[in-house]
């Protein structure tokens, strides 16, 4: 059986797709499992994410309906981060991050290349290869 970040990835391409293909324009930033039988999507767009988006993209998820109870959501102050382009716009901001090895890593992304995010934090400076995050957030500049 799959685990639930396998899961999660699996959801989010597929929904990549879907949302991509039915709402040009609109990215799906990441699907979290928020239970057995629940999901979250995190949608952005230039525009900006508004309630009528997010119904919208609940819309295009219909046939997830039978089987998850699925929440959509802007991406919010602590924006998800799981692709190397997310980590690219954010290369001196603060970030937290878990891995498979790693429950928390907490610093500052000093680089952002094709493979690989590099994170300053207590330690020293991290190499992180991308497919070993399971989860990234943008740390709010304003939480210390």
């Amino acid at each position: 059986m799959a685990n639930v970040y396998d899961k999660e990835r699996t959801l989010e391409q597929e929904i990549s797709g879907k949302v991509a293909e039915a709402l040009p324009g609109v990215e799906v930033l990441a699907v979290e499992l928020t239970g057995p039988e629940r999901f979250t999507v995190y949608i952005d767009r230039a525009e900006g994410v508004d309630h009528a988006l997010c119904e919208r993209v609940t819309h295009v998820l219909s046939d997830y309906l039978r089987t998850y109870s699925v929440a959509v959501s802007s991406p919010g102050l602590e924006r998800p981060l799981r692709k190397p382009e997310h980590f690219q716009r954010v290369v001196g901001r603060r970030v937290k991050l878990k891995t498979a090895e790693r429950s928390k890593l907490r610093g500052e992304v000093t680089r952002a290349d094709a493979s690989a995010v590099t994170v300053a934090a207590d330690a020293g400076e991290v190499d992180i290869p991308y497919e070993q995050i399971v989860r990234g957030n943008l740390i709010d500049e304003g939480e210390r």
